[in-house]
């Protein structure tokens, strides 16, 4: 359940806050006083796309926030991205620079929109005012089945991405002959190049050390020997001190035994000075300050950037495009078989897509049926006589093959006796069209809130569903929205004082002008101010005692 909304120069708002409870939840006021912003807010909120636009004038940034009663879902999706849990609420923030860029933060913590986008499913549902006829397309109305069915459409999906391949490696041995035979040219000359380089792994890295050597040999050679000269060969040497000190010391231990160690330690040091004089006589013996070895390091490593500017940053990667380079070879010298064994599996893949489409097809006509008889009901319960049919309609051509299957889905309706069903879109009502997208959206959330665990329902958002129709069918959406309140919460921005009376929780959104600037308000109201509002939305700006009389016969008749 949603329980907080807030927003801060975000469009004309300044500063508002918007506390929400149970059941159905309705916003009313003026036109322009910023209801359907809230929504828009809280859209946003849930991963929508934002735009620097939405920034206050004269503002830095924009800040919606909102608090959410937290599910299991939610917290689970937190917990796959490594975001701390905050009791049993979750709480979302999105700041909007004025620049266009932007930052999300989910309990207070740095996240990404597509952590949002995650979480949106588990919290709310967002039916925005832009959405009509032409955003409720093809896709949207198969996703809206799959939704009610509680349809997966992963293997389908796994099924084409195979299907997919195949048929583009296929295509790929299949290219031109001369783009083909051009290919090969090349593919020749590169494994030629890199095989004549005769690389070995890491080479560069040893080369680079050897290099460092030879051009610092005098400094090395003269270092080395200066080491080894006062740790051993010296007369002042540290070896020759060592040994000195040990025959004071051995004098020392024939009187006291407590220097015997001392003995050892001296003995021990001595022998440890000596092994590392000889390692720098022996490192010193061993430079070769050869101009001519240096000259071929250098060129060596050349050749070695070279490849790797072609084919790799290191040398490993250079080695392994050589062997996918001869791999390819290899299959072209051997096309014919290839393209025997390509055939084979693209048929192998095909079969597999036809048997996850057919079985996906089978379900989705199974679902549409019982979609069809439901919203029939609820969109008959909203003053309407009309028959309803989902239809889907499967093409197992191969050019409409898809990751969702190779079904149409189609809506189809006819609103009077004795006409013909008809495509959804070819409705020409406002009003029948609110009332089936409410209707059927209403079906869709029915069911799948059976078949969600009994955790906390989802909050559904309706911005302005009601456009374009009144009276009796006003009274009718209020009625369904009431009862889709009694399952799950429900924000319902309306116009209508018919839908307005079935409010459990009733908030009036105000604008006011401050300092030659719009400020807007948003008050919970109480049952007087219900009545006043109520009355406000029958009669107008002037509120009369015949219409407060009628706005509390509206809100009575409502329980």
């Amino acid at each position: 359940m949603l329980v907080e909304l807030r927003a801060e120069n975000y469009a004309v708002i300044d500063h508002a806050i918007a506390s929400f409870g149970p059941g159905l939840n309705l916003l009313t006021g003026e036109t322009g006083a910023g209801k359907s912003i809230l929504v828009d807010a809280l859209a946003l909120l849930m991963g929508g796309k934002s735009s620097a636009d939405v920034v206050r004038h004269g503002a830095e940034k924009a800040v919606v926030s909102c608090v959410f009663e937290a599910t299991p879902g939610a917290e689970s999706i937190l917990e796959q991205n490594g975001i701390d849990a905050e009791g049993a609420e979750i709480i979302l923030r999105r700041e909007i620079l004025s620049t266009g860029k932007g930052r999300v933060f989910v309990n207070n913590q740095p996240a990404t929109v597509a952590v949002l986008k995650q979480l949106a499913p588990e919290l709310a549902l967002v039916h925005a005012q832009t959405e009509t006829l032409s955003s409720f397309d093809a896709a949207q109305q198969r996703t809206l089945l799959d939704r009610f069915a509680g349809l997966s459409t992963d293997a389908v999906a796994q099924a084409y991405s195979r299907w997919r391949a195949a048929q583009d490696k296929l295509n790929d041995l299949l290219q031109g002959e001369q783009d083909r035979l051009r290919m090969v040219d090349l593919w020749t000359y590169q494994r030629k190049e890199i095989e004549q380089a005769n690389l070995e792994a890491a080479e560069d890295e040893a080369l680079e050390i050897e290099k460092r050597v030879l051009a610092n040999a005098e400094k090395l050679y003269s270092g080395a020997l200066s080491a080894f000269d006062q740790l051993y060969e010296g007369g002042a040497s540290a070896e020759a001190a060592l040994r000195a000190a040990i025959r004071n010391v051995e004098e020392l231990a024939r009187y006291d035994v407590r220097f015997a160690e001392s003995v050892q330690q001296l003995t021990s040091a001595r022998a440890t000075i000596s092994d590392i004089g000889t390692s720098l006589r022996d490192y010193a013996e061993g430079i070769n300050a050869s101009p001519e070895r240096l000259a071929e390091i250098e060129d060596r490593l050349a050749l070695l950037d070279r490849l790797k500017r072609k084919y790799g940053k290191t040398v490993a990667e250079v080695l392994a495009f050589g062997q996918e380079v001869a791999r390819k070879l290899a299959e072209v010298e051997d096309r014919d078989e290839t393209l025997k064994t390509l055939h084979a599996d693209l048929e192998k893949a095909a079969a597999a897509y036809r048997n996850a489409a057919s079985a996906l097809s089978a379900e989705r006509k199974s679902a549409a049926q019982k979609l069809g008889k439901l919203a029939e009901s609820q969109i008959n319960a909203l003053a309407l006589k009309a028959r309803f049919q989902v239809a889907v309609i499967p093409t197992e051509q191969e050019s409409v093959w898809s990751s969702e299957g190779w079904d149409t889905v189609e809506y189809r309706i006819a609103t009077n006796p004795g006409e013909p069903l008809k495509p959804l879109v070819d409705i020409a009502s406002g009003g029948e069209l609110s009332r089936v997208l409410l209707a059927l959206k209403v079906a869709v959330e029915e069911s799948s809130s059976k078949t969600r665990e009994k955790t906390t329902p989802r909050t559904l958002v309706f911005d302005e569903i009601d456009i374009g129709i009144g009276g009796r069918a006003a009274e009718a959406v209020g009625q369904k929205l009431k009862a889709l309140g009694r399952a799950q919460q429900v924000l319902c921005v309306t116009h209508l004082p018919q839908i307005a009376a079935f409010a459990d929780q009733h908030l009036a959104v105000e604008k006011r002008e401050d300092h030659g600037r719009t400020q807007t308000r948003i008050r919970v109201l109480d049952d007087r101010a219900r009545t006043h509002e109520v009355a406000r939305m029958l009669s107008g700006a002037k509120v009369t005692d015949t219409s407060l009389q009628h706005a509390a016969q509206l809100i009575a008749a409502s329980r």
